[in-house]
């Protein structure tokens, strides 16, 4: 089953070997990160603004994510990265500068 989630966060998450990124979400979703912390099958995850604007971007990226990706379950035991095309690279970024987050 598709996901249906409704953005309203950033959050940076950094991966086992240290890299980070940065990844538009929601509570559920930061949930889901802060069981894969615990899990060991990622470093860290931390929010970095709440209650985001539900701009035009947001709604492209919610959109693409809710279309290609579904809530993993509970028991999961891999973390999945949400992978993005070119043009869903631009949305997050162009998101990222609407809240003024570099």
């Amino acid at each position: 089953m598709k996901s249906h989630e409704t953005f309203t966060l950033i959050e940076e998450i950094t991966r086992l070997d240290g890299s980070k990124y940065m990844e538009i979400s929601d509570m559920v979703q930061n949930g889901r990160a802060e069981l894969a912390v615990e899990r060991k099958l990622i470093k860290q995850v931390r929010i970095l603004q709440l209650n985001i604007a539900h701009t035009p971007h947001v709604q492209a990226y919610e959109d693409y994510v809710n279309e290609n990706y579904t809530m993993p379950a509970e028991d999961f035991t891999e973390f999945q990265e949400w992978k993005r095309t070119p043009e869903m690279q631009e949305e997050v970024a162009a998101i990222l500068h609407e809240n003024h987050i570099g």
